[in-house]
């Protein structure tokens, strides 16, 4: 089942090409930690240059960009501003509070996003009772939200606040480069109002490894000795770094083709009895769909999925997700749809 498998469980499924992976084999290497590795310091320039910002760095995970930004923006105790689905709150095993010794004050809004009168609305007084708040946290595309792209506009209304009010502010981008081809907004253009933002490498962009943090030259010196600290040292790192420097050159503007697949996917659960996908306006390569009409819990659909070659996650009871990626065509995505067509009829 492994080789015919049909994975929508995540991007971060994608498998470098015979292509990235002679790139990798190529790659031209030395000691990152001395700055002298040349793969590494290309990906970096192509990154910065990408988002408008100084300076650059290569770290092992997205969750370590995540996490460096937080403890370099932050001291014990302070607040982080950002939405209650942010990744930062959900997924990073309690990072932040770890590491930092942040506290957060999680916003509301629909589709994983909010305002800049919510985020004016959260600030709190100056003064000894209160915690310090000094980071303002975004998440662009919005995971838990769908997808959902931030409009420009308010990424920079909501930034304005922070920045009057002495917060810095920075971008969970993983899926940025989602955004930059779906709205035809450059990257450069998002990254704008942030003072710090990272983009990722092992999902859309399908390389096997890494994120790139990103922001001015003082922010990325006090980001390397974190680096560091954390672990993430990674020496000759030019062998992984050569699949960003590919597939920053080869596999940016075919992150079209995903938002297509994922919009004739939520097409085809619209056809399918007790299937129902709660938002229909699919931005980018992510789809929600709910089965609880169809008398099973999520798991139980997911595991007959599975039976059939197709492999997708529960993300609640009833609520599974979908994401398109490199290594999914238009013709796994009828066959994933056949197949969930296929168990939604069993289940009567």
């Amino acid at each position: 089942m492994s080789q015919n498998l049909i994975n929508l469980y995540s991007d971060t499924q994608t498998k470098p090409s015979l292509e990235m992976r002679q790139a990798i084999a190529n790659a031209d290497v030395g000691d990152e930690q001395q700055e002298v590795d040349p793969t590494t310091n290309q990906l970096q320039n192509m990154v910065a240059e990408l988002l408008g910002k100084e300076a650059a760095l290569f770290l092992p995970s997205g969750v370590m960009c995540n996490q460096i930004a937080v403890k370099v923006w932050t001291n014990p105790g302070e607040e982080i501003i950002l939405h209650e689905t942010a990744h930062i709150v959900n997924f990073e095993s309690g990072g932040a509070a770890a590491l930092s010794g942040t506290m957060s004050q999680n916003l509301t809004g629909e589709r994983g996003m909010f305002t800049a009168d919510q985020v004016r609305d959260a600030l709190r007084p100056k003064g000894r009772h209160h915690p310090v708040q000094s980071l303002l946290a975004v998440e662009n595309t919005a995971n838990l939200g769908g997808g959902a792209i931030w409009p420009v506009d308010q990424i920079q209304a909501v930034c304005d606040v922070a920045h009057e009010s002495g917060l810095k502010t920075h971008l969970d981008g993983a899926r940025l480069l989602n955004a930059v081809v779906a709205s035809g907004t450059p990257a450069s253009a998002y990254a704008a109002p942030f003072d710090s933002l990272w983009i990722d490498l092992s999902k859309g962009l399908g390389c096997p490894v890494g994120g790139v943090l990103a922001g001015s030259r003082d922010f990325i010196n006090d980001a390397f000795r974190y680096k560091h600290m954390y672990g993430g040292a990674m020496r000759q790192s030019g062998i992984i770094a050569a699949a960003g420097v590919y597939a920053l050159e080869n596999n940016i503007d075919r992150m079209q083709d995903d938002h297509e697949n994922a919009r004739h996917f939520a097409d085809l659960l619209g056809d399918i009895p007790g299937i129902d996908v709660p938002d229909a306006n699919i931005e980018t390569n992510m789809v929600y769909f709910d089965v609880s009409g169809t008398g099973l819990s999520a798991a139980d659909v997911s595991a007959r999925l599975l039976d059939k070659g197709v492999k997708i996650g529960a993300t609640s009871d009833t609520r599974l997700r979908a994401v398109t990626h490199l290594d999914v065509s238009r013709d796994h995505i009828s066959a994933a749809a056949t197949a969930l067509r296929e168990v939604c009829e069993a289940a009567g």
